[in-house]
């Protein structure tokens, strides 16, 4: 199948981030990954901060070559199929809402301080890839998904519920990996929303939006 056009020019964007970090690490890291509410003071004396576009611009930002390919990789593996179930549109504004909830979530777990690991910037499109893995299990449901490790069958349906249940029970019990699960619950959380809007279902009511009924 032809990779459709949003997937394809997330793909290029994610690597476009990852490759300006690596030209211009302190400053995209500043500017544009996501830091908790307030200022901060940093090791040369200046601070740093919250800024309103951070809450998108740090889904295109990855700690790692490991990290860009992991998220790189679902996007590949999901986001195809949704894609074309949903249209473009619908896609990319499932995907940016997922980073921006994920994001939200994230803020608030940073800036609460609940981690105890003090004041750091949060990457990477782990929370719209959540949200894509989500929306795969609830499309389709009865898939068949290969896990990588360990290379076992598993229904869709099902990888989503380990998955979910592993990022809550590391969010509360591991909250000093270095690694955000409550952004990726946050993800998923803001695209199960999305998908009970689009199909009219509670807590928004009854009543279908205005709008392209074929969301299944």
């Amino acid at each position: 199948m032809r990779m459709p056009p949003v997937t394809t020019g997330l793909l290029w964007a994610l690597g476009a981030g990852f490759a300006l970090q690596y030209f211009l690490p302190e400053e995209m890291l500043r500017y544009l990954a996501l830091w908790p509410l307030g200022e901060h003071p940093v090791a040369d004396g200046s601070f740093v901060g919250f800024l309103p576009w951070q809450i998108i611009t740090y889904g295109f930002l990855h700690g790692s070559f490991g990290h860009l390919f992991f998220n790189a990789f679902a996007l590949f593996m999901f986001g195809a199929s949704i894609e074309a179930t949903w249209g473009s549109k619908r896609f990319l504004t499932y995907f940016i809402t997922c980073v921006a909830g994920a994001g939200l979530v994230q803020l608030l777990v940073a800036t609460s301080g609940i981690t105890g690991q003090g004041v750091y910037p949060t990457v990477g499109a782990s929370g719209g890839v959540y949200g894509l893995l989500l929306a795969y299990g609830m499309l389709f449901p009865n898939r068949q998904i290969m896990l990588l490790i360990p290379p076992i069958p598993m229904k869709a349906r099902t990888f989503v519920i380990v998955f979910g249940a592993i990022e809550l029970l590391l969010g509360v019990f591991n909250t000093s990996s270095g690694i955000a699960h409550f952004a990726h619950l946050g993800g998923m959380l803001f695209g199960w929303l999305m998908i009970r809007y689009w199909r009219g279902q509670p807590p928004f009511g009854g009543r279908r939006p205005p709008g392209p009924r074929s969301v299944r």
